[in-house]
Protein backbone atom coordinates (compact mmCIF):
# COMPACT_ATOMS: atom_id res chain seq x y z
CA UNK A 1 0.00 0.00 0.00
CA UNK A 2 2.58 2.13 1.07
CA UNK A 3 4.18 2.21 -2.96
CA UNK A 4 0.73 4.30 -3.95
CA UNK A 5 1.43 7.11 -1.75
CA UNK A 6 2.64 10.30 -3.05
CA UNK A 7 5.86 10.91 -1.64
CA UNK A 8 5.73 14.63 -2.55
CA UNK A 9 8.28 17.70 -0.11
CA UNK A 10 5.38 18.63 1.57
CA UNK A 11 3.94 15.56 2.90
CA UNK A 12 7.51 14.11 4.00
CA UNK A 13 8.79 17.89 5.83
CA UNK A 14 5.42 17.13 8.02
CA UNK A 15 6.79 14.17 9.38
CA UNK A 16 10.45 14.20 9.02
CA UNK A 17 13.33 16.69 9.35
CA UNK A 18 15.97 15.06 8.13
CA UNK A 19 15.61 13.31 4.70
CA UNK A 20 17.69 10.00 5.56
CA UNK A 21 15.01 8.47 6.86
CA UNK A 22 13.88 7.70 3.25
CA UNK A 23 16.75 8.41 0.89
CA UNK A 24 20.29 8.76 1.01
CA UNK A 25 23.60 7.52 1.09
CA UNK A 26 25.42 6.43 4.52
CA UNK A 27 29.07 5.90 4.23
CA UNK A 28 30.96 3.90 6.82
CA UNK A 29 34.20 1.67 7.68
CA UNK A 30 34.67 -1.78 7.41
CA UNK A 31 35.80 -3.74 9.95
CA UNK A 32 38.99 -4.61 7.43
CA UNK A 33 39.26 -0.69 6.97
CA UNK A 34 37.44 -0.48 3.57
CA UNK A 35 36.01 2.76 3.00
CA UNK A 36 32.05 1.80 2.54
CA UNK A 37 28.70 3.66 1.14
CA UNK A 38 25.27 2.21 1.58
CA UNK A 39 22.66 3.89 -0.46
CA UNK A 40 18.96 3.34 -0.66
CA UNK A 41 15.38 4.84 -1.07
CA UNK A 42 12.05 4.54 -0.54
CA UNK A 43 11.38 1.63 -3.42
CA UNK A 44 13.12 -0.84 -1.52
CA UNK A 45 16.27 -0.54 -3.73
CA UNK A 46 19.54 -0.73 -1.50
CA UNK A 47 22.94 -1.05 -3.17
CA UNK A 48 26.85 -0.39 -1.33
CA UNK A 49 29.48 1.01 -3.03
CA UNK A 50 33.56 0.39 -2.59
CA UNK A 51 35.60 3.60 -2.72
CA UNK A 52 38.59 1.39 -2.15
CA UNK A 53 37.36 -0.51 -5.40
CA UNK A 54 37.08 2.07 -8.48
CA UNK A 55 33.54 3.05 -6.40
CA UNK A 56 32.20 -0.32 -7.67
CA UNK A 57 28.52 -1.57 -6.53
CA UNK A 58 29.30 -4.62 -3.95
CA UNK A 59 25.93 -5.65 -2.34
CA UNK A 60 22.48 -4.98 -3.95
CA UNK A 61 18.91 -6.30 -3.01
CA UNK A 62 15.44 -4.93 -3.84
CA UNK A 63 13.18 -5.40 -0.97
CA UNK A 64 15.31 -8.11 0.74
CA UNK A 65 15.86 -9.98 -2.44
CA UNK A 66 19.58 -10.32 -3.53
CA UNK A 67 20.46 -9.19 -6.96
CA UNK A 68 23.71 -10.26 -7.23
CA UNK A 69 26.54 -13.06 -6.14
CA UNK A 70 29.16 -11.88 -3.84
CA UNK A 71 32.64 -14.12 -3.57
CA UNK A 72 33.46 -15.72 0.17
CA UNK A 73 34.54 -13.10 2.23
CA UNK A 74 34.16 -10.18 -0.11
CA UNK A 75 34.92 -7.56 -0.03
CA UNK A 76 38.38 -7.49 -0.46
CA UNK A 77 41.12 -4.74 0.44
CA UNK A 78 43.41 -4.04 -2.92
CA UNK A 79 45.91 -6.05 -3.50
CA UNK A 80 47.73 -6.09 -6.55
CA UNK A 81 49.88 -8.87 -5.04
CA UNK A 82 47.12 -11.11 -5.65
CA UNK A 83 45.01 -12.06 -8.93
CA UNK A 84 42.05 -10.26 -10.55
CA UNK A 85 39.90 -13.47 -9.75
CA UNK A 86 41.34 -13.71 -6.34
CA UNK A 87 40.30 -10.35 -5.69
CA UNK A 88 36.93 -10.59 -7.20
CA UNK A 89 34.50 -9.55 -5.00
CA UNK A 90 31.38 -10.33 -6.64
CA UNK A 91 28.94 -8.01 -6.58
CA UNK A 92 26.18 -5.57 -8.30
CA UNK A 93 29.21 -3.84 -10.94
CA UNK A 94 32.99 -4.90 -11.19
CA UNK A 95 34.33 -1.94 -13.81
CA UNK A 96 36.59 -3.62 -16.16
CA UNK A 97 39.63 -1.67 -17.56
CA UNK A 98 40.15 1.09 -18.30
CA UNK A 99 43.14 -0.15 -20.62
CA UNK A 100 42.96 -3.58 -21.07
CA UNK A 101 40.02 -5.86 -20.93
CA UNK A 102 40.12 -9.69 -21.27
CA UNK A 103 42.99 -12.52 -20.55
CA UNK A 104 46.46 -11.48 -19.04
CA UNK A 105 48.68 -10.39 -21.52
CA UNK A 106 52.14 -8.05 -21.52
CA UNK A 107 51.09 -4.51 -22.56
CA UNK A 108 52.94 -1.93 -24.58
CA UNK A 109 53.45 0.51 -21.42
CA UNK A 110 55.40 -0.44 -18.52
CA UNK A 111 52.05 -1.17 -16.30
CA UNK A 112 52.82 -3.58 -14.28
CA UNK A 113 49.47 -4.16 -12.51
CA UNK A 114 47.82 -5.49 -15.89
CA UNK A 115 46.39 -9.13 -15.86
CA UNK A 116 42.97 -10.29 -16.51
CA UNK A 117 40.56 -7.55 -16.90
CA UNK A 118 43.18 -4.52 -15.90
CA UNK A 119 43.94 -2.68 -12.67
CA UNK A 120 40.60 -0.70 -12.21
CA UNK A 121 38.63 -2.45 -9.86
CA UNK A 122 41.61 -2.32 -7.53
CA UNK A 123 41.92 1.64 -7.52
CA UNK A 124 41.27 3.78 -5.15
CA UNK A 125 38.64 6.93 -5.41
CA UNK A 126 39.44 10.30 -4.35
CA UNK A 127 37.12 13.25 -3.80
CA UNK A 128 33.98 11.49 -2.70
CA UNK A 129 30.86 13.61 -2.54
CA UNK A 130 27.74 13.33 -1.73
CA UNK A 131 24.70 15.11 -2.98
CA UNK A 132 20.94 15.56 -2.18
CA UNK A 133 18.22 17.83 -2.26
CA UNK A 134 14.86 18.45 -4.01
CA UNK A 135 14.80 19.79 -7.46
CA UNK A 136 10.88 20.19 -7.64
CA UNK A 137 8.05 19.74 -5.18
CA UNK A 138 7.85 15.75 -6.03
CA UNK A 139 11.27 14.92 -7.29
CA UNK A 140 14.18 14.40 -4.75
CA UNK A 141 17.85 13.40 -6.17
CA UNK A 142 20.66 11.54 -4.33
CA UNK A 143 24.22 11.16 -6.11
CA UNK A 144 27.59 9.65 -4.85
CA UNK A 145 30.23 10.80 -7.31
CA UNK A 146 34.56 10.50 -6.81
CA UNK A 147 37.28 10.63 -9.13
CA UNK A 148 39.44 7.45 -10.28
CA UNK A 149 42.93 7.91 -11.78
CA UNK A 150 44.40 4.90 -13.19
CA UNK A 151 48.43 5.95 -13.87
CA UNK A 152 51.75 5.44 -13.43
CA UNK A 153 55.19 6.67 -14.02
CA UNK A 154 55.83 6.09 -18.07
CA UNK A 155 52.32 4.72 -18.54
CA UNK A 156 49.14 5.89 -19.21
CA UNK A 157 47.33 8.82 -17.35
CA UNK A 158 43.66 8.71 -17.55
CA UNK A 159 41.18 10.03 -14.92
CA UNK A 160 37.56 8.30 -14.22
CA UNK A 161 34.99 10.84 -13.46
CA UNK A 162 31.94 8.98 -12.06
CA UNK A 163 28.87 9.55 -10.75
CA UNK A 164 25.79 7.35 -9.38
CA UNK A 165 22.41 9.53 -9.41
CA UNK A 166 19.33 7.95 -8.06
CA UNK A 167 15.79 9.45 -6.77
CA UNK A 168 13.46 9.11 -3.89
CA UNK A 169 10.79 6.66 -5.43
CA UNK A 170 12.33 4.61 -8.16
CA UNK A 171 14.30 1.33 -7.78
CA UNK A 172 17.14 2.93 -11.29
CA UNK A 173 20.43 3.92 -10.52
CA UNK A 174 21.81 5.91 -13.19
CA UNK A 175 25.97 5.57 -13.51
CA UNK A 176 28.07 8.03 -15.67
CA UNK A 177 31.74 7.89 -16.00
CA UNK A 178 33.90 10.46 -18.18
CA UNK A 179 37.00 9.18 -19.55
CA UNK A 180 39.62 12.14 -19.79
CA UNK A 181 43.43 11.69 -20.93
CA UNK A 182 45.64 14.08 -19.03
CA UNK A 183 49.05 12.31 -20.82
CA UNK A 184 50.57 13.50 -23.79
CA UNK A 185 50.17 10.71 -25.86
CA UNK A 186 47.16 8.28 -26.73
CA UNK A 187 46.01 5.34 -24.83
CA UNK A 188 44.10 2.33 -25.46
CA UNK A 189 40.98 2.71 -23.81
CA UNK A 190 38.69 -0.52 -23.31
CA UNK A 191 36.10 -0.60 -20.59
CA UNK A 192 33.43 -2.87 -19.89
CA UNK A 193 30.51 -3.33 -16.94
CA UNK A 194 30.54 -6.51 -15.76
CA UNK A 195 26.85 -6.70 -14.34
CA UNK A 196 27.04 -9.92 -12.09
CA UNK A 197 23.99 -11.73 -11.19
CA UNK A 198 23.30 -13.78 -8.40
CA UNK A 199 20.24 -16.26 -6.71
CA UNK A 200 17.17 -16.00 -7.17
CA UNK A 201 16.91 -13.49 -9.57
CA UNK A 202 19.08 -16.37 -11.50
CA UNK A 203 17.54 -19.24 -11.13
CA UNK A 204 16.71 -22.13 -13.48
CA UNK A 205 14.36 -20.82 -15.94
CA UNK A 206 15.51 -16.97 -15.96
CA UNK A 207 15.67 -15.95 -19.35
CA UNK A 208 17.94 -13.15 -21.16
CA UNK A 209 15.81 -10.74 -23.22
CA UNK A 210 18.14 -9.13 -25.91
CA UNK A 211 17.68 -8.19 -29.33
CA UNK A 212 20.73 -9.18 -31.17
CA UNK A 213 22.70 -11.85 -33.60
CA UNK A 214 24.15 -14.48 -30.75
CA UNK A 215 27.95 -15.39 -31.55
CA UNK A 216 30.04 -18.49 -29.22
CA UNK A 217 33.06 -17.21 -28.03
CA UNK A 218 34.91 -20.83 -28.25
CA UNK A 219 33.77 -24.74 -28.67
CA UNK A 220 32.56 -24.60 -25.01
CA UNK A 221 30.27 -21.89 -25.60
CA UNK A 222 29.20 -22.87 -29.09
CA UNK A 223 27.87 -26.18 -27.27
CA UNK A 224 25.69 -24.88 -25.51
CA UNK A 225 24.54 -22.16 -28.24
CA UNK A 226 21.04 -23.57 -28.28
CA UNK A 227 20.20 -22.60 -25.08
CA UNK A 228 21.79 -19.13 -24.72
CA UNK A 229 18.89 -17.37 -23.02
CA UNK A 230 18.12 -19.36 -20.29
CA UNK A 231 19.67 -20.70 -17.44
CA UNK A 232 19.90 -23.92 -15.47
CA UNK A 233 19.61 -25.00 -12.01
CA UNK A 234 23.25 -25.55 -10.24
CA UNK A 235 25.13 -27.67 -11.78
CA UNK A 236 28.45 -29.36 -10.23
CA UNK A 237 31.71 -28.99 -12.99
CA UNK A 238 30.42 -26.14 -14.50
CA UNK A 239 32.49 -24.46 -17.66
CA UNK A 240 31.74 -20.95 -17.82
CA UNK A 241 30.29 -19.90 -21.68
CA UNK A 242 30.63 -16.83 -23.17
CA UNK A 243 28.45 -15.03 -26.08
CA UNK A 244 28.64 -11.36 -27.97
CA UNK A 245 25.69 -10.10 -29.15
CA UNK A 246 25.63 -7.77 -32.42
CA UNK A 247 23.05 -5.86 -31.04
CA UNK A 248 19.90 -4.87 -33.94
CA UNK A 249 17.99 -1.78 -32.85
CA UNK A 250 16.14 0.72 -34.12
CA UNK A 251 18.15 3.93 -32.61
CA UNK A 252 21.06 4.25 -30.45
CA UNK A 253 19.43 3.16 -27.33
CA UNK A 254 20.87 -0.64 -26.36
CA UNK A 255 18.24 -2.69 -23.85
CA UNK A 256 19.02 -5.83 -22.11
CA UNK A 257 17.57 -7.72 -19.49
CA UNK A 258 17.47 -10.44 -16.72
CA UNK A 259 14.32 -12.23 -15.79
CA UNK A 260 12.19 -14.71 -13.98
CA UNK A 261 8.56 -14.67 -13.91
CA UNK A 262 7.25 -11.04 -13.36
CA UNK A 263 10.81 -10.30 -11.70
CA UNK A 264 13.97 -9.04 -13.32
CA UNK A 265 16.81 -6.04 -13.59
CA UNK A 266 17.46 -4.73 -17.10
CA UNK A 267 20.19 -2.63 -18.37
CA UNK A 268 20.05 0.35 -20.55
CA UNK A 269 23.04 2.28 -22.34
CA UNK A 270 23.40 4.21 -25.95
CA UNK A 271 25.14 1.60 -28.39
CA UNK A 272 26.85 4.59 -29.78
CA UNK A 273 29.51 4.64 -26.22
CA UNK A 274 29.45 1.02 -25.95
CA UNK A 275 28.75 -1.09 -29.33
CA UNK A 276 29.41 -4.52 -27.52
CA UNK A 277 27.06 -6.95 -25.68
CA UNK A 278 28.77 -9.94 -23.56
CA UNK A 279 26.89 -12.63 -21.73
CA UNK A 280 29.26 -14.47 -19.15
CA UNK A 281 27.54 -17.89 -17.81
CA UNK A 282 28.73 -19.36 -14.78
CA UNK A 283 25.71 -21.40 -13.44
CA UNK A 284 28.04 -23.59 -11.40
CA UNK A 285 27.34 -25.17 -8.01
CA UNK A 286 28.67 -22.92 -5.69
CA UNK A 287 29.44 -19.82 -7.30
CA UNK A 288 26.06 -19.48 -9.23
CA UNK A 289 26.29 -16.33 -11.37
CA UNK A 290 25.84 -15.01 -14.61
CA UNK A 291 27.07 -11.10 -16.14
CA UNK A 292 25.64 -9.42 -18.79
CA UNK A 293 28.56 -6.99 -19.72
CA UNK A 294 28.18 -3.68 -22.11
CA UNK A 295 31.14 -2.29 -23.23
CA UNK A 296 33.74 -0.29 -25.77
CA UNK A 297 34.99 -3.51 -26.28
CA UNK A 298 34.65 -7.33 -25.77
CA UNK A 299 37.06 -9.40 -22.90
CA UNK A 300 40.09 -10.18 -25.72
CA UNK A 301 42.57 -8.35 -24.50
CA UNK A 302 44.46 -5.34 -26.00
CA UNK A 303 46.61 -7.08 -28.64
CA UNK A 304 43.72 -9.17 -30.13
CA UNK A 305 41.32 -5.93 -29.81
CA UNK A 306 44.30 -4.26 -31.67
CA UNK A 307 44.73 -7.13 -34.19
CA UNK A 308 40.99 -7.28 -35.13
CA UNK A 309 40.31 -3.40 -35.40
CA UNK A 310 38.22 -2.89 -32.39
CA UNK A 311 40.63 -1.29 -30.39
CA UNK A 312 39.77 2.46 -29.25
CA UNK A 313 42.30 5.14 -28.51
CA UNK A 314 41.76 8.01 -26.40
CA UNK A 315 43.94 11.11 -27.47
CA UNK A 316 45.20 13.56 -25.49
CA UNK A 317 43.01 16.35 -23.74
CA UNK A 318 39.85 14.05 -25.05
CA UNK A 319 37.48 12.82 -22.62
CA UNK A 320 35.02 9.47 -23.58
CA UNK A 321 31.59 9.19 -21.67
CA UNK A 322 30.02 5.86 -20.77
CA UNK A 323 26.09 5.76 -18.91
CA UNK A 324 24.30 2.75 -17.73
CA UNK A 325 21.08 3.08 -16.32
CA UNK A 326 20.34 -0.20 -14.08
CA UNK A 327 16.61 -0.74 -12.85
CA UNK A 328 14.78 -3.75 -11.26
CA UNK A 329 11.76 -5.01 -13.19
CA UNK A 330 9.52 -5.70 -10.39
CA UNK A 331 5.98 -6.53 -11.67
CA UNK A 332 4.87 -8.54 -14.77
CA UNK A 333 3.51 -5.54 -16.51
CA UNK A 334 7.06 -4.07 -16.32
CA UNK A 335 8.28 -6.94 -17.62
CA UNK A 336 5.90 -7.48 -20.53
CA UNK A 337 6.62 -4.35 -21.21
CA UNK A 338 10.12 -4.56 -22.01
CA UNK A 339 9.83 -8.04 -23.65
CA UNK A 340 7.07 -6.72 -26.20
CA UNK A 341 9.80 -3.45 -26.53
CA UNK A 342 12.78 -5.67 -27.18
CA UNK A 343 10.59 -8.63 -29.20
CA UNK A 344 9.62 -5.78 -31.51
CA UNK A 345 13.44 -4.71 -31.90
CA UNK A 346 14.47 -8.30 -32.45
CA UNK A 347 11.75 -7.90 -35.51
CA UNK A 348 12.40 -4.73 -37.06
CA UNK A 349 15.62 -3.45 -35.90
CA UNK A 350 19.26 -3.04 -37.77
CA UNK A 351 22.60 -4.47 -36.68
CA UNK A 352 24.53 -1.76 -35.62
CA UNK A 353 27.57 -0.70 -37.04
CA UNK A 354 29.73 0.08 -34.90
CA UNK A 355 29.78 -3.67 -33.32
CA UNK A 356 32.77 -5.40 -35.35
CA UNK A 357 32.28 -9.11 -35.13
CA UNK A 358 32.75 -10.67 -38.32
CA UNK A 359 35.49 -13.07 -37.21
CA UNK A 360 33.29 -14.50 -35.01
CA UNK A 361 30.53 -14.98 -37.51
Amino acid sequence: MFRQRTWNRKLLQAHSVDMRQFAGAQPAVLPNGMRFIQAYNTSGLRFSVLPDRGLDIWMADYRGVPLTWLSRGAPYPPDFGQTWLQQFNGGLLTTCGLTHVGPPERQQTSDSRGGIHGPYSRLRADAVTYQSGWTTADAYHVEIAAEIAQAGLFAEQLVLARTYAFNLTDPVVHLTDTVTNLGDTAAPLMVLYHVNLGYPLLSDGSQLLVSSTVYPRDDTARAGLATWDTYASATPGYTEQVFFHHLKLSNSIARVALVNGDFGLSLEWDSRQMPYLSQWKYTRQGTYVAALEPGNCIPEGQHAARENGRLRMLQPGNTACFQLRIAVLDSAEAVNALRAAINEELHQGAPISACKLDDYA
